[in-house]
């Protein structure tokens, strides 16, 4: 707050003491009072009416100051009305009131809509668990009577229960801390699990998988294996479009001091540099996403998000045309590593 501020908000006062000062001098002449007494007391009002102004400016902006100060420094900043400074001023006691009344109905607003919020999860989930059941009666139904029609029927069931992944890992994502369990993981098992569940959707794009994985780190299996699924769907739905190009994606591992490093590589059509950077936004489906593969630019994002939750650092390599390297580097400390 700048004094021109302060006393432009006290304007209407200032002129009510200009037009008393006026009146008293017209007063005093009426009067014949002795014009020095006069002139000595319009000094003497004009000094302490610079007195009060200055005066009220600076207690005022070390109320607002140090309000600001509060506001600034909390968390939860709606709970400004509870922890206003007291003042003895009625006007500030009043809006004091009324803020925290406000607060009051925010924050019951906003505890209504997180019930609502977290009913609609835990319906999500539910839902999810009941699907995942046809799903797999479907699967094997169609791995018991093998033929075109069922390898057909498999593979969109597949694109289905992996679509369905999506759907619970992103309800789950902000409560990820509730359903994780750090531990020694195979990288090696996970990223064969991978995949060994989509061998016919690989074989059906004429993709080649390879794993060389010798490598372990401290993680939750489950949430790695979503994220590795995810990795690998955008592989093969990226590959190369040229005949002449054998499509592959490669999985392995590499050690750095104490922390070791996912690679999943492709040949496939790699991502422009001037997307790069925004691979990871949600729905961002770039130039690739747009040319007929039906991208929702999620997956990416939860992998991000999943991998924020689970203190991994993920980063993307490409090169147009050539192909895509995603990274997961798994930090280990010296502690675990000794164990």
């Amino acid at each position: 707050m700048r004094f021109s501020e302060y006393i432009k908000d006290k304007i209407l006062i200032c002129l009510l003491h200009f037009l008393c000062m006026i009146l008293l001098m017209g007063f005093f002449y009426i009067t014949g009072y002795n014009r020095n007494a006069a002139a000595l007391i319009l000094i003497f009002w004009w000094i302490i009416l610079g007195i009060w102004s200055v005066t009220g400016y600076y207690r005022r902006k070390k109320y607002f100051d140090r309000a600001e100060h509060i506001l600034e420094n909390v968390d939860q900043r709606y709970l400004l009305g509870e922890l206003l400074p007291a003042s003895p001023y009625l006007e500030d006691r009043i809006y004091r009131e009324l803020i925290r009344r406000s607060n009051k109905s925010v924050i019951e607003r906003i505890r209504m809509l997180e019930d609502e919020q977290n009913d609609y999860r835990d319906y999500i989930e539910s839902w999810v668990h009941e699907i995942k059941a046809p799903i797999t009666s479907i699967q094997l139904a169609c791995e018991n009577h093998k033929d075109e029609v069922t390898r057909q029927i498999g593979l969109e069931n597949q694109r289905i229960e992996n679509d369905v992944d999506m759907v619970l890992y992103y309800a789950r994502m902000e409560k990820v801390y509730k359903d994780y369990m750090i531990e020694e993981t195979d990288l090696g098992k996970a990223a064969s699990e991978i995949l060994m569940k989509n061998k016919y959707y690989l074989i059906s794009n004429g993709v080649r998988g390879e794993v060389e994985c010798p490598d372990l780190a401290y993680t939750d299996k489950k949430w790695i294996l979503f994220i590795l699924n995810q990795l690998m769907l955008n592989s093969v739905k990226y590959k190369s479009e040229n005949p002449k190009v054998h499509p592959y994606i490669h999985i392995y591992t590499e050690r750095y001091g104490h922390g070791v490093r996912l690679i999943v590589e492709d040949n496939g059509t790699g991502i422009r540099e001037e997307e790069m950077s925004r691979i990871f936004e949600k729905g961002f489906t770039g130039s690739n996403g747009r040319n007929g593969k039906k991208s929702t630019g999620m997956g990416l994002y939860l992998c991000r998000r999943l991998c924020e939750k689970l203190g991994i650092a993920i980063e993307a390599e490409s090169v147009r045309g050539e192909g895509t390297k995603m990274i997961l580097t798994f930090p280990v400390s010296s502690y675990l590593s000794k164990m």
